[in-house]
C-alpha cells in the first residue's frame, strides 16, 4: 500500500479517535492556573539575576527547554497540515491539537514570569531564535510521523510532569499536571492510530516505528543552549536515557505495539525490527552506565 492509501484507510480510526478524545479530555484555563498575586510585587527594572528565581539550576533549565519547545507550536502544525492534510478528520485533530498545545506556553510562560523563575530577557531572545529559525524534527513520511508523535508525545508528558515534581511547588506542580494530561491524551491518540496502521500494513509501521526509535530527538532540537541545558535536565534525572527507555521506548514497543510478537512481516521489515532491539538493548546499557557513574558521583560528595 501507499502512504496515501494508508491514511485514506486510518481516517475512521482518526474520527472514532477524535470522538474518543473531547469525550474525555475537559476544557480548562490557563488564567487559572498561575499566581497572579505575585505579580503585584513584580519588579522589571533590575536585571535578573539566578538568586530572584525560587527554583534550582535544573528546574529552571526544565521550565525554559519545556515552555521553547511548546513555543515552536506553529511549524508543528505546518508539518503536520502538510503530511495528513487539512482536509476531513485529519485536518480537524490537526487544528484542535494546535488549540490545545497552545494553551499549554499560555500557561507556563505566565507561571514562569510572575515566579521570577528564568531571565525573561533571555527567554524572550531565546524565543525569537528559536521560532526564526523554524528548526524542528522532520520524519521522511507520514508513517514516520506517527511514529514520531506517539514518542514524542509521551516523552514531553514526562517531562513535563517530572518538571512538576522537581519545582517543589504545589502551584507549578499543579499546572504542570494539568499540562502533562493534556499531552497524555494526545499521546493516547496517536499510539492508538499506529496501533491500527499495525493492523492495516504491519511492515511499513514497523520499518517507520524503526527508524524513528534509532533516529529519536525531542522538539527542543533548535532551542538556544539546548544541549547544556539537556544535560542538566538529565543530571538531575527529569529526562534523562534512563526515563526514555524505560519508561517510554520499553512500554510502547513491547507492551503496547508488542512489536516482538508481531507476525506477518516482510523480510525488510523483519530486519528493521531486529535492528531496532538491538538498539534498544544498547541504549539500555548505555543507561545502566550512566546510572552507574552517577551513583559514583553522587556517593563521592557525601
Amino acid at each position: 500500500m501507499s502512504v496515501q492509501d494508508v491514511l485514506n484507510s486510518l481516517e475512521p480510526t482518526v474520527e472514532q479517535l477524535m470522538d474518543r478524545h473531547m469525550r474525555t479530555t475537559k476544557e480548562w484555563f490557563p488564567h487559572e492556573t498561575s499566581p497572579w498575586a505575585l505579580g503585584i510585587e513584580l519588579d522589571f527594572t533590575e536585571d535578573w539575576v539566578a538568586e530572584l528565581s525560587p527554583f534550582n539550576r535544573a528546574a529552571r533549565s526544565s521550565l525554559y527547554v519545556n515552555l521553547l519547545t511548546e513555543d515552536n507550536l506553529p511549524y508543528y502544525f505546518r508539518d503536520i497540515d502538510d503530511m495528513f492534510g487539512p482536509d476531513g478528520a485529519w485536518g480537524a485533530w490537526s487544528r484542535r491539537w494546535t488549540a490545545e498545545e497552545g494553551r499549554h506556553s499560555i500557561a507556563m510562560r505566565d507561571y514562569m514570569i510572575l515566579t521570577k523563575a528564568v531571565d525573561p530577557v533571555e527567554l524572550e531572545r531565546a524565543r525569537m531564535n528559536q521560532v526564526g529559525k523554524g528548526e524542528v524534527p522532520a520524519p521522511d513520511n507520514a508513517l514516520e510521523a506517527l511514529a514520531y508523535v506517539a514518542i514524542q508525545e509521551l516523552a514531553t508528558r514526562i517531562a513535563h510532569f517530572n518538571t512538576g515534581k522537581h519545582l517543589d511547588d504545589p502551584v507549578g506542580y499543579e499546572m504542570l499536571k494539568r499540562v502533562s494530561t493534556d499531552e497524555n491524551f494526545h499521546h493516547l491518540f496517536y499510539r492508538d492510530l499506529v496501533s491500527t496502521t499495525l493492523e492495516i500494513d504491519p511492515g511499513a509501521m514497523v520499518q517507520a516505528i524503526a527508524a524513528q526509535v534509532e533516529g529519536f530527538a525531542m522538539p527542543g532540537t533548535g532551542i538556544p543552549g539546548f544541549d547544556r541545558h539537556a544535560q542538566i535536565i538529565a543530571r538531575a534525572g527529569i529526562y534523562d536515557l534512563t526515563v526514555h527507555v524505560d519508561q517510554i521506548l520499553k512500554p510502547l514497543i513491547y507492551r503496547q505495539w508488542k512489536l516482538d510478537t508481531l507476525t506477518g512481516l516482510t523480510p525488510e521489515a523483519d530486519q528493521a525490527r531486529t535492528n531496532m532491539f538491538a538498539f534498544i538493548d544498547a541504549l539500555d546499557e548505555l543507561a545502566i552506565a550512566q546510572r552507574e557513574k552517577s551513583a559514583e558521583r553522587a556517593a563521592a560528595r557525601v
